[in-house]
């Protein structure tokens, strides 16, 4: 390849890249389709000729991808948080109000509003101005890689917009929401139709299964979007503000949200809501809220995060859509945890876009607050814009025919005893044989909260319960090909397609495995506390109450529940069901991180990044963070105006860090 052809690749690379940014993200063409595709296929034919040049990051490669056999896991070095939701502006003010007795004076807080995506949240990962990794959110450590689908879509730059001016990290991690507009969603909810296959019920569905398609061919005829709302670390972007930051994304190629508003007082932020609140449904794609954030990033640092959202940013939900219906029947529904949930059957109604059928009246004593009553006219909503519920009786609307809501006085699927705890509003089935709480638990087992296993749905695995073919989680992985190809809708491919599937969970981590055995009050944080203290499931086994209360995060309530459920005859029975089907629990804690083994202790001020990214960062490493200094600490981080910790851990002779040289390990075991 001659020095010609190269600089002319490069120059068609470079103009493709430049003439992409402005077609799809700054709607704002020089040039015509004709010439695009003229540009496009003198690149194809020089890379055909001289395959060596190819690049990733080259505009011929964004449906480039092979089909892949599975997603693989993506590990978020900073974690994706979730936000706090308010609903009204009282919300709004007490939000400010909190922020401002955190800072114990009368600074003036000033804010950045963004219209809150219905969507699905990435992460981008750029070295050297080049895509390497795309990700889902996934559980805000680890999410799924999802790179050669995401760069299928047109707004996210698979090479950096460098220019003189503009100054990049070696690593730029850049967030934001993948999401289809409106007018895609109906053309290809049309094709679907046309082609006789099942309709995607809204556009995030849509958005979140697009990305999900193991052939990335697939996603790229999806016409999905992306903007960029963030990044992981301010470290090496020289931004002061939220406002600077996105105007910094929009230079690097970005498409930001063109409704970002900067707002000088809470009063400005109000106003901002009421105009998306008017602008929503004129809107090409679906938004649910408006996310508000401290615009200094000084400020941000300074109040920091909790364990699961930043304390100086929240959402702001849009007030639900509601419509008029009646109460045609009242169904009583056990869920796995034994919860019996009322149900309320209503004429269907339109509410917002979507037709409502059923809702959930919550437990006795929502219904007697809100008097509701079988035959009722009632207001319903769809909460979030997503689950429906019943807001309140239309009072005026009755005619005297309405009837008393009648709770069971035993349980309606297996006629066991029926109780209500103390200071709980749910009455529950405290029969652990219960059929509607087993089928339950097998479905939450082998759905994406348990252990994901492909090809098992809720339709599925009621098919196998109904059939017979299962009765505990253990049964799942004593299934063969020959049961499944006789039941209905099933054939060779898709038989062998779910016994391959169950083969690969066979071995599942010990978080992984806790969260789904779907006991009451553990979910996915509480099993990743627990599976990071024991060595193995047998351990946990053994356990008791005070050693798990002595979990950071981890509550009496919590500690009964799981050592009941561990403890009973009817788990020790399927341990050794599982054991004969070949199912091996991996210990989580196990996973050769870095950290592992090691205890953290901060103490002083940090220049580089603040004390919770500091923490998160060890954790995501597999070390431990405590707040005192004791025997069993390994490493003292000592930054500006270190005081007694540091002390006592000299008088210790504790492994001291400054903070330079913990950075510099950090980046060390990052590979960075």
């Amino acid at each position: 390849m001659t020095s010609d052809v190269k600089k002319r690749i490069e120059e068609l690379r470079q103009q493709l890249h430049a003439h992409g940014h402005r077609y799809y993200v700054l709607d704002d063409p020089v040039i015509s389709d004709g010439e695009y595709d003229r540009l496009f296929q003198e690149l194809l034919h020089l890379e055909a000729q001289y395959p060596e040049s190819i690049t990733a990051d080259s505009p011929t490669q964004r449906v480039g991808g092979k089909p892949l056999k599975g997603f693989k896991t993506a590990e978020h070095i900073y974690p994706m948080l979730s936000l706090d939701n308010i609903f009204s502006r009282q919300g709004l003010l007490d939000f400010e109000e909190k922020l401002k007795r955190y800072l114990k004076g009368d600074t003036v807080l000033e804010y950045i509003t963004e219209p809150k995506l219905d969507g699905l949240a990435v992460e981008l990962v750029y070295e050297n101005d080049r895509l390497v990794t795309g990700s889902t959110r996934g559980n805000g450590l680890i999410g799924e890689d999802v790179t050669e689908q995401l760069k299928t879509v047109p707004t996210i730059p698979l090479r950096l917009l460098a220019t003189g001016e503009v100054a990049i990290p070696r690593q730029l991690i850049v967030r934001g929401e993948v999401f289809l507009p409106k007018k895609g969603f109906k053309q290809l909810n049309q094709r679907r139709k046309e082609e006789g296959l099942s309709l995607f019920a809204n556009p995030r569905n849509a958005a979140a299964g697009s990305l999900r398609q193991l052939d990335p061919k697939v996603t790229a005829q999806r016409p999905l979007r992306f903007y960029a709302y963030s990044v992981a670390t301010t470290e090496g972007v020289r931004c002061d503000t939220q406002f600077d930051l996105l105007a910094y994304l929009r230079s690097l190629g970005f498409a930001v949200s063109p409704l970002v508003c900067h707002c000088k007082s809470v009063d400005d932020v109000g106003g901002q809501f009421d105009l998306l609140v008017r602008k929503r449904h004129g809107l090409d794609y679906e938004i649910d809220g408006m996310v508000v954030k401290v615009n200094r990033f000084s400020l941000q640092q300074r109040f920091g995060n909790t364990a699961r959202a930043p304390r100086w940013a929240v959402a702001w939900k849009f007030p639900a859509v509601q419509a008029s219906t009646i109460i045609e029947r009242v169904e009583f529904q056990v869920g796995r945890t034994g919860v019996v949930t009322p149900v309320a059957h209503l004429q269907p109604v339109e509410v917002d876009g979507a037709i409502v059928r059923r809702a959930t009246l919550h437990n006795r004593d929502e219904v007697n607050k809100k008097d509701l009553r079988l035959h009722d006219t009632v207001l319903v909503q769809r909460a979030g814009d997503v689950i429906p519920e019943v807001v309140k009786a239309v009072v005026e609307n009755r005619t005297g025919k309405e009837e008393a809501i009648v709770f069971p006085e035993r349980c309606p699927e297996c006629d066991g005893q029926l109780e209500q705890g103390v200071g709980e509003a749910a009455i529950r089935c405290t029969n652990l044989l219960c059929p509607a709480q087993k089928i339950q638990r097998l479905i939450y087992f082998a759905g994406k909260s348990g252990l994901d296993i492909e090809g098992l749905g809720k339709k599925h695995v009621e098919q196998l319960y109904s059939a017979g073919l299962i009765e505990d989680i253990a049964d799942f992985f004593l299934l063969k090909k020959d049961q499944l190809i006789l039941l209905d809708g099933w054939g060779e491919k898709s038989a062998q397609g779910v016994i391959q599937s169950i083969d690969k969970v066979k071995a599942p981590p010990l978080n992984t495995f806790i969260r789904a055995l779907g006991i009451r009050y553990v979910g996915e944080v509480t099993a990743e506390l627990i599976a990071g203290h024991y060595e193995s499931l047998d351990e946990l086994v053994q356990s008791k109450a005070s050693e798990l209360m002595a979990i950071e995060g981890i509550g009496p309530q919590v500690a009964e529940s799981l050592v009941t459920f561990l403890r009973s005859e009817p788990f020790a029975k399927l341990l050794i069901k599982l054991d004969q089907a070949g199912v091996v629990v991996q210990s989580a804690g196990k996973s050769a991180r870095p950290l592992d083994g090691r205890i953290f202790v901060f103490t002083g001020s940090l220049n580089h990044m603040t004390r919770n990214e500091a923490k998160q960062l060890v954790k995501s490493l597999g070390g431990k963070v405590v707040s005192s200094i004791s025997g069993k600490v390994t490493d003292v981080v000592a930054g500006e105006r270190a005081g007694g910790k540091l002390e006592k851990a000299q008088k210790l002779g504790l492994g001291l860090l400054a903070e330079e040289a913990f950075v510099g390990l950090i980046r060390n075991l990052q590979g960075r």
